[in-house]
Order: C-alpha cells, then structure tokens, then sequence
C-alpha cells in the first residue's frame, strides 16, 4: 500500500496488549535457569528466589507464569508495607514482589524492616517469595544488615542476553500483539541490524506499527529500513 503525503493520516496513541499467557511464553536459553526455578516451586532451598536482567528481558511475563501456575499473589510496596507478616505467610501462597530494588530504595528503612519480617515469616511458614529487579541483591542498596544477609542467601539466576532465534521469536511475538502479520524477511532483515536486546526488539517494533500506520502500508523491509535509518541519523 502507498500514499502520498497528502494521504498521511495521524497515528492515535491506542494501547496495545501483549499476551502474559503461560503458553505464549518463550522459552529459550537465555531465560531457561530462571523458568526452571518457576518450575521448581515448592521445592526451593530457601524462601526467595531473586531473577535478574535488563529492561524488557521478560521478568514480567516470568511473574505472571509463576502467579498463574502456583496462585502466587502480587505483592505491591505498599501492602508489603502494611502487611501482617505472620497472617500473609499463613494464607499459603507464595508471594511475589516485582522491582524490588526500586521499591527498596524508594521505601526506605521501613519497607526494609517490612520486608525483613515478612522474610522470616516465609521462612517459618515454608512459604516462597519470587523478587525481579535489574541487578541481583548482591548490588541492591540496602540499608539493614539483617535483610541484607537473608538476601545475599537467595537463589539467583540471570535472564542473559537474547541470541538470534530468540529475537526472532520475540519480534514475531511482539508484532503478533500488535496484530501485525510480517513475512520472515522483514524479521531476518531486522535481527540482522539491530542491537540484541529486548528493549530495543519493543522500541523498533513500536517505531514499525506507527510508521506503517502513518503511512497506511504494510510492514515490509523497506519500511523497515527507513525507521533504521531515522534512527541513526
């Protein structure tokens, strides 16, 4: 499909949803030691498993599987902060806190007590506490020594960087959110060019659906090129 200028028409900001269901989920080796721990509730050593890695890695999407396979609850900071430890540690479910570096550093030395407390009671209970951030809590700031050495004993595992098959599968992905049909030259031509990550798979992919829809065409390998283009220059 072509236009001319005149034809251009506004691209309105509408949402998109991506998928979080546990069989959309891409599995691959670059995230397949934090699914195993998903995978592996109850059995963990100890009460915290931590999963790290950069921005739009997928830790989020490792959230709601481990919510939607084992009925984890989300925890904000806000109810960690005026959560009854002993009774939330009784109610079963294992718990999830996701940005758990940011929250810590934002909540202060009460959120630290906070969820020092809730800690021991999960560790008393049997109980679970997946934590996401983008460092593991070896790095975190943290202000109390006691939270600190609970952590610093916490399973860890890294999401690493995608390889070529897996941005392949993120981009197809992310297009199929967006109800983008695009022909596997147009994902070859783009994988080939741009920086692995996925951060930068869900920026191009964004900068694609509006310059397609501004222009009203389709997504093809010109198009491509020209968002490439204007982000280099």
């Amino acid at each position: 499909m072509t236009t001319s200028p005149q034809q251009t028409q506004l691209a309105l900001g509408f949402g998109h949803r991506p998928s979080l269901a546990g069989d959309d989920f891409l599995a691959a080796p670059s995230n397949a030691e934090a699914l195993a721990w998903i995978d592996r509730w109850p059995d963990w050593p100890g009460p915290a498993v931590a999963l790290w890695g950069p921005p739009a890695c997928g830790k989020t999407h490792l959230a709601r599987l481990f919510e939607a396979i084992h009925g984890a609850r989300l925890m904000t900071s806000c109810g960690i902060a005026a959560a009854d430890p002993v009774e939330l540690a009784a109610a079963g479910s294992p718990l999830i806190l996701e940005d758990a570096e940011r929250a810590i550093e934002a909540g202060g030395k009460d959120f630290e007590e906070a969820l020092f407390h809730i800690y021991n009671a999960l560790m008393e209970s049997g109980g679970g506490l997946l934590l996401t951030a983008q460092n593991p809590p070896a790095r975190w700031n943290l202000k109390l020594a006691d939270l600190r050495s609970r952590l610093a004993a916490a399973a860890v595992a890294e999401i690493g960087p995608p390889g070529d098959a897996m941005i392949e599968a993120v981009l197809v992905k992310l297009f199929s959110d967006r109800q983008l049909k695009v022909e596997p030259d147009v994902i070859r031509y783009l994988t080939a060019r741009m920086e692995r990550s996925f951060a930068e798979a869900a920026r191009l992919v964004g900068a694609i659906d509006g310059m397609a829809l501004s222009r009203r065409r389709n997504v093809t390998v010109p198009l491509v090129r020209e968002v490439l283009a204007n982000k280099t220059e």
